[in-house]
């Protein structure tokens, strides 16, 4: 599988990491990137070929948009004189596959990717979303790239992309924000700074992985912490009078809103 790339940023370089790391030919991949810096980086990083034109990929089998949403009709309307029976894949986010394919001229082999930042230590989640007219080939094809930087998920209604977008592709800051906060109370409670972010940290960490390999939902995990007149009950009785669950479920909602929103703008 030949791939081509178009943009070399922090996600375009995550899936070739990632491919690399996986024992992918890295000769098979070349990057369209028109920062001549960003190019050599790409090709002393990685050993990938770099090139400044879309001719360079056009025997791709598959070709990657890695660019802002803000660009990629722009890209697309470049990219169209090129396209034969490549896969197209974009990782932008928010702009539709009915959109992309009219951007390039009604061609339909489209899938659509939402990736996360955890991305860039193969650790990862990709939400996939595939055309109609998508081979079961080029399926495996998307699966294949993605994987190599974490869990992929299929999709079978593009309209769950925004929800997607609210909960794996915003909620890496959701987690930050709150690893922020358990870091401040920490100091708040009499720890040095560097104590307190090495326990929320890990604390994350430990928890995180803990419910990614338990046979138990996530609920009775909490319940199991929580002991009956404990201190875990009386912080899990704070969070609940300061109505915490409901002001997360506010903040995916407005994710999901603006994702729609996003798309609707970009359209147009």
């Amino acid at each position: 599988m030949k791939i081509g790339f178009i943009g070399g940023g922090n996600m375009a370089k995550a899936i070739i990491g990632g491919l690399k790391n996986n024992g992918f030919d890295m000769a098979a991949i070349t990057v369209l990137e028109l920062d001549a810096q960003k190019r050599a980086e790409l090709t002393t990083d990685f050993s990938v070929r770099t090139c400044d034109n879309h001719d360079e990929i056009r025997h791709s089998d598959v070709i990657v948009l890695a660019v802002k949403p803000q660009q990629l009709r722009e890209v697309c309307l470049q990219v169209m004189s090129i396209l034969s029976t490549q896969l197209i894949i974009s990782i932008a986010a928010g702009i539709r596959s009915v959109d992309i394919s009219r951007w390039l001229n009604n061609y339909q082999a489209i899938v659509r990717v939402m990736p996360n930042t955890p991305a860039q230590i193969q650790a990862g989640v990709s939400a996939l979303y595939a055309m109609a007219s998508v081979s079961e080939e080029q399926r495996v094809q998307a699966t294949t790239i993605l994987a190599a930087v974490g869990k992929t998920l299929w999709l079978d209604d593009e309209t769950k992309m925004d929800a997607v977008t609210a909960i794996s592709g915003s909620g890496p800051a959701y987690v930050f924000y709150l690893i922020e906060a358990l870091q401040e109370a920490g100091i708040g409670l009499g720890l040095q700074p560097d104590e307190a972010q090495m326990l929320a940290l890990q604390t994350f960490a430990g928890a995180g992985l803990l419910a990614a390999q338990s046979t138990t939902d996530i609920k009775t995990l909490r319940a199991q912490v929580t002991s009956k007149g404990g201190t875990t009950e009386q912080g899990i009785l704070a969070l609940e009078n300061a109505n915490i669950k409901n002001i997360m479920l506010l903040a995916a909602k407005a994710a999901a809103d603006k994702s729609r929103e996003l798309g609707d703008h970009l359209a147009n």
